[in-house]
């Protein structure tokens, strides 16, 4: 019989100073979305990476991450733009919590992130 993982939902907190979206497990990251504000009309969450720490993985911290990404871009009335193949992956599942963005945005993105290599 395999073992469960037992799922706890992270704390999660937004750094928008530094562009991160944290999962915190009893004080402790364990878990990051790496993301850009796009400027311009109109604006942007942009997502562009996720990752979990080592013996982390497994406790749906990456799909809370995501999941707290779009209701904080749905709490500031903004689209939310995935780059990040994970947080892509999980809005393709999750299409009534995750809206498409429109492509011509979805563009800017990518443009503004090659252009800032930083952003990553």
């Amino acid at each position: 019989m395999a073992e469960r993982t037992e799922r706890i939902a992270p704390d999660i907190r937004d750094d928008r100073a530094n562009g991160n979206l944290l999962a915190y497990e009893n004080g402790q990251a364990v878990g990051v979305i790496a993301y850009f504000v796009m400027d311009g009309d109109p604006a942007a969450l942009v997502a562009v990476h996720t990752v979990v720490e080592p013996g982390h993985e497994g406790k749906g911290i990456a799909g809370a991450l995501v999941q707290g990404f779009y209701a904080m871009a749905g709490r500031a009335g903004v689209p939310v733009v995935p780059l990040c193949p994970y947080a892509a992956q999980w809005a393709a599942r999750h299409p009534d919590h995750a809206p498409e963005a429109p492509a011509a945005l979805a563009e800017r993105a990518r443009t503004q992130l090659k252009s800032h290599p930083e952003l990553y």
